[in-house]
């Protein structure tokens, strides 16, 4: 179990054209079929890169044991804090293909759509989204509550906002790493990464895209979302995406304040 980036393990024989970037908290066995239909689905050399808290957590051992017949398996422990930001941001900052994509360790998003995703942000998109609202989405299952914030927060940034997706909320989407590397990661609590960067990259004026996805309910285990809790740190963000077109300096000093609150 390698706990820095110096210490990546079996090196896979081709330089990753996507790094796939799993959270992962107390899974067990639980993720081996995230990690079966990710490495099913994508075909094209990559690196998937699990990151957990602490290296007593009982995913682990899994991960070492699936490490030895998949070479492209990364398991890394966070040096930057618990929760699923702090896991996240560890796993961006240690990646190393151009286009990063994270994906969710419960199995709820499909990984046949990676290539997809990867495919815009190649094209030139800084922020390629999944989403349960476009067209041909659909999200099956989940708190009702849940769903009513993330719709809701997804069409009204959409309509009155002009950002680019109708699922500004959802975590799998895919990063050019040298866009989020250059506006940095603010995030600190759960999953609201995906909004921050999706929020800094309209603010910014960079294109943002998105493809309809399935979203299914965890079949497996208990979701760690904490809605109640986390609600505050999405509104941060939700009220930022509204405003004149800003620069990488400008979107710095803006979330300064932030930042030393939270230090």
């Amino acid at each position: 179990m390698s706990q820095d980036h110096s210490d990546p393990g079996p090196v896979p024989s081709k330089a990753p054209r996507v790094s796939i970037v799993i959270p992962a908290y107390e899974e067990g066995e639980a993720i081996l079929p995230c990690l079966d239909r990710v490495f099913e689905a994508v075909h094209w050399p990559c690196e998937v890169v699990v990151v957990v808290d602490y290296a007593d957590d009982s995913t682990v051992p899994v991960l070492a044991d699936y490490a030895k017949t998949q070479v492209q398996l990364r398991a890394l422990v966070s040096t930057y804090g618990r929760g699923p930001a702090n896991a996240i941001r560890y796993g961006i900052d240690h990646a190393d293909a151009p286009v990063v994509v994270v994906t969710m360790a419960d199995g709820s998003d499909d990984p046949e759509q990676i290539e997809d995703l990867t495919r815009l942000v190649e094209r030139g998109v800084a922020v390629a989204a999944a989403s349960r609202y476009a067209p041909g989405g659909q999200q099956v299952g989940g708190p009702l509550f849940k769903r009513f914030l993330s719709r809701s927060a997804g069409r009204s940034l959409r309509l009155l906002a002009g950002v680019g997706t109708r699922d500004a909320t959802n975590s799998f989407k895919a990063y050019d790493r040298e866009f989020v590397r250059r506006v940095g990661i603010d995030s600190r609590h759960g999953f609201e990464i995906g909004l921050e960067l999706t929020v800094k990259a309209k603010r910014l004026g960079l294109p943002i895209a998105e493809i309809p996805t399935i979203w299914l309910e965890r079949d497996v285990g208990v979701s760690n979302f904490k809605v109640w809790a986390w609600i505050p740190k999405y509104l941060y963000w939700y009220r930022r995406a509204f405003g004149r077109r800003i620069t990488v300096d400008e979107l710095r000093r803006d979330v300064a304040p932030r930042q030393k609150g939270q230090q």
